[in-house]
């Protein structure tokens, strides 16, 4: 099966059975869900099986799946629904997110590793709805319309979560000696304003 074949040509697939398209349905998907659930989670072993329970959804419910939007938002809200019900079931433990050293500005690379502990400490006490929806716009790159999608909350919600997770962050590491206005709030920014 090919690797070009379109979202709506793989759920056609997936819905007539073809392994094939289900394979690639899985591949195409797979590195996307288990980030996410990986971030949300934590540990591994948790998101391996929430990921596998998340491709086990999507292939009972895929044909509910609007041909009309895009398919990415649709597996992610899956995803971070499991991800929130597994959490739910284990007393939702903190959410720690691991960071990479090339998020941050490159004069600050020396830094990342404290640095990157330090802005993973500061998600980790975000009330879990700032947390995923950092997860989601900041590391997982989704818009704020799809961030929306999946949290299943307005957009104007997904812009104050954001706002309120920066300004807590910000706090936070001001208050353990970092300066979180430069160069760190460059990389962090808050989604721009819809145009009129």
């Amino acid at each position: 099966m090919s690797v070009d074949v379109s979202e709506f040509e793989l759920v056609q697939g997936c819905l007539a059975g073809d392994v094939a398209c289900q394979r690639l349905f899985v591949e195409r998907f797979e590195g996307m869900v288990f980030g996410l659930c990986l971030k949300m989670l934590s540990r591994r072993h948790d998101a391996e099986d929430v990921a596998q329970e998340v491709f086990l959804r999507a292939f009972r419910s895929i044909h509910r799946w609007d041909g009309e939007r895009p398919l990415r938002p649709w597996l992610l809200t899956i995803a971070a629904n499991r991800c929130r019900t597994h959490l739910d079931g284990l007393g939702r433990r903190p959410m720690p997110i691991d960071l990479q050293a090339d998020w941050l500005p490159e004069e600050r690379r020396g830094d990342s590793r404290d640095d990157a502990e330090e802005i993973q400490r500061a998600i980790a006490t975000l009330r879990p709805e700032y947390q995923q929806c950092f997860v989601l716009f900041y590391q997982q790159e989704l818009s704020v319309e799809e961030v929306a999608e999946v949290l299943d909350c307005p957009e104007g919600t997904v812009k104050t979560w954001l706002h309120r997770a920066r300004k807590e962050m910000a706090e936070y590491l001001r208050k353990r000696g970092l300066d979180p206005q430069q160069p760190l709030n460059d990389h962090f920014h808050d989604p721009k304003p819809e145009p009129d």
